[in-house]
Order: structure tokens, then sequence, then C-alpha cells
């Protein structure tokens, strides 16, 4: 049973400003990484949901962890059915698409040569993390308007297709996936699929959040995402960085629970990742820290 335990991100602008996380003078990229890999042994990517990620990224900080260090990446945010803007694409993408007056493409309105481009040039850019074997989940965190319907669960697929060989986790944000007349045949194309179903902690109470389900759908991986529980700031509206929306610290009580779950979920696999994302600030780095306490010997050391 390996449990391994990581946050979102490791350079969000509210951590950074907070000063109680790295130690003074760690103001580089690289020194950043380097002393969260020695906190941590597992990161969450999230820069590459916002723009295509890099080829050199991936080699620098593959070469700048430890061996055993390991990342999660999300996926770009058109794969996942989010609106995307133009200026956030590669500039001979943007030159090679369509001339319109919307700022926002979505994925399905973008021609089928531009999108195997995108995908080729993704897994491009991430294959030296797998190469060096840092490489764990491709996370798609799927948008709220990716509903449980034939259009849904064929885009869900077609991503598992195009990404064959790679260990994808599903995040859902509409209740549609988890219903209870749903929910079994969603756990079903995961296993099929070899899905990793992503176990949430979110506040669920609108259209866009799931219940936590803690099951398991690929044998070699659990994922367990913790993005607070603080139903006020979860739709908020022209907050001043994205991690307001996950503003929320966990109490002792709440990662004693977390963990008695956890740990039952990490014996039905090979191995187990749980990721804070209530980023912000250094929130997810000390609840992180208190839970590798709690776990004790479960839990994988950086």
């Amino acid at each position: 049973m390996t449990i391994a335990i990581g946050t979102a991100s490791w350079t969000d602008p509210t951590l950074i400003a907070s000063k109680r996380f790295y130690p003074p003078g760690c103001t580089s990229a690289e020194a950043r990484l380097r002393f969260y890999a020695t906190q941590f042994p597992l990161v969450e990517v999230d820069s590459s949901y916002y723009a295509m990620p890099s080829a050199s990224n991936s080699v620098l900080w593959a070469e700048r962890t430890p061996a055993h260090f390991t990342f999660n990446i999300k996926a770009f945010r058109l794969f996942t059915g989010h609106q995307t803007d133009r200026t956030k694409l590669p500039k001979d993408i943007q030159a090679a698409l369509p001339a319109s007056d919307k700022k926002n493409l979505y994925y399905k309105d973008t021609p089928g040569e531009i999108l195997r481009e995108l995908w080729r040039r993704y897994i491009e850019a991430i294959e030296p993390l797998r190469k060096a074997g840092k490489l764990g989940a491709v996370h798609f965190q799927f948008a709220p308007w990716v509903v449980n319907n034939e259009d849904g669960r064929a885009h869900v697929e077609h991503c598992a297709d195009v990404m064959e060989g790679f260990t994808l986790a599903a995040e859902f944000r509409h209740q549609s996936w988890f219903s209870d007349r749903a929910r079994d045949a969603t756990l079903g194309m995961e296993r099929e699929r070899g899905l990793v179903n992503v176990v949430v902690d979110e506040p669920n109470t609108s259209a866009n959040s799931i219940p936590a389900v803690w099951e398991t759908t690929n044998p070699s991986l659990a994922l367990i995402r913790l993005h607070g529980r603080n139903h006020e700031t979860w739709n908020i509206k022209d907050a001043a960085s994205a991690s307001s929306r996950f503003n929320y610290d966990y109490n002792d009580d709440e990662l004693g629970e977390l963990a008695g779950r956890i740990q039952g979920i990490a014996e039905k696999v090979e191995r187990t990742h749980v990721v804070f994302n209530n980023n912000f600030e250094d929130q997810g780095q000390r609840n992180a820290r208190s839970l590798i306490q709690i776990l004790g010997a479960s839990a994988l050391q950086p």
C-alpha cells in the first residue's frame, strides 16, 4: 500500500505571497521546485490546464526532482470541454484558426486537423516526464457542461482513445454522472476504459459538484482530490485569484476521518495519490503535512 500526498501547484501566487512555505531566498522556479520536492513526493501540474505545456519544462522538472518524485499533470482546458481563449493557443495555431469575432474557442468548434496537432504537441510535451518515470496520471477535469449524455460520454471515450497508453484520471463537474441512476454506469465505463475515478471532497450543493464516490476503477491507481468544503466560495465570481475559490483549512478531525477512508481505498490498488487543491496561501501544504503525520508509515515520505 503506497500513499503519496501532495498539493495542486507549487507556484500559486497566494502561496508565494504568504511567505510561509518557501524559505527565505527561495525565489527562482528551480529553487521552489527543488524545495517542494524535499517536502512532498507528489505534485499536480495545474499550469498545463491554462496553457499548453512544453517539453522543455518537462525536462527541467524531471531534472530538478528526486528519482521517486511524481507529477500528475492536468489536461489542457480545450480538451476537457472548457472555453479557451484563442490567445492561450500557440501563435501558429492561432493563425491557422478560421477567422471569428469570438474570443473563446470550444472543442466542438475546432477544426479536426488543429485538434490532432494540439493533441500531438500535448503528448510530446509530457513525454519527457513519462520517459523519466515521473509521470503519474494525466488529469482530465471535465467542464460542468460535459454532462452524462451521449455527447458527454462520447467525448470522455474520445479522450481515452487519443491518450491510449497513458494513465488517465477523470474528474466530473456535473451531478448527472453520479446520480443514483447513473453511478454504476459511470463507474462501469471508467473500469472498462481503465480511467481512474477521481474521488473528490468538495461542497456538494450545486449542479457543478459531485459527491465523493469512494470507488476504484483502475487497479494501479486511486486519486483523491481535496478541494475544501467552502460552500460560499465554490461558485465565487470575479475572485482576485483562482485559489480564492478553494479557501478552506481542514481541521484535524476532518483530516482524521479522511485518513481512514484513504487507507481503506489504498488497500484496493497499487498506488494512491492524495492531492490537496485547497491552494489558497499555504493551506494545502499545511494540511498535506498534517495528513502525512496522521497516516504515519502508510504515507510515502519525500
